[in-house]
């Protein structure tokens, strides 16, 4: 009796967040805005889910099943990654190193560090990774 109530909790938790984060993905203005409420409803509402197959499979069906823990390190381990690679991409098409904010004792921010001479492909003669 217990469990069900348990299952639900997580099942609507889970909605909550997928509702909130998808709300947030289609009326915040600015990508960098937009970037924050689909992450939040990966990790928050997928994991509520999980939470909710690990109750029922140990409670109804009577095993342990680790998948969803896998899924679940695999999940956090993955979105904020997935998060910095798309803030990135925004900063270094919409910002220059002028237009941000200070950077602080590091002086240059880690996404324009590398000078635009050195961040070019060389086109001449062969490619020293191969030869």
């Amino acid at each position: 009796m217990f469990s069900e109530y348990l299952i639900a909790g997580f099942l609507i938790m889970a909605g909550i967040f997928g509702f909130v984060g998808s709300f947030g993905l289609l009326k915040l203005d600015d990508p960098m805005s937009r970037l924050h409420a689909p992450t939040k409803a990966t990790t928050l509402g997928v994991g509520g889910v999980l939470l909710a197959s690990m109750v029922h499979g140990f409670t109804v069906e009577g095993h342990l099943s680790l998948h969803e823990v896998m899924i679940t390190l695999f999940l956090f381990l993955t979105a904020p990654v997935t998060a910095l690679f798309i803030a990135k991409v925004h900063i270094h098409r919409h910002q220059t190193p002028e237009s941000l904010p200070k950077a602080g004792d590091d002086i240059k921010w880690a996404t324009h560090d590398v000078s635009v001479e050195t961040a070019e492909p060389k086109t001449d003669g062969p490619d020293e990774r191969h030869g």
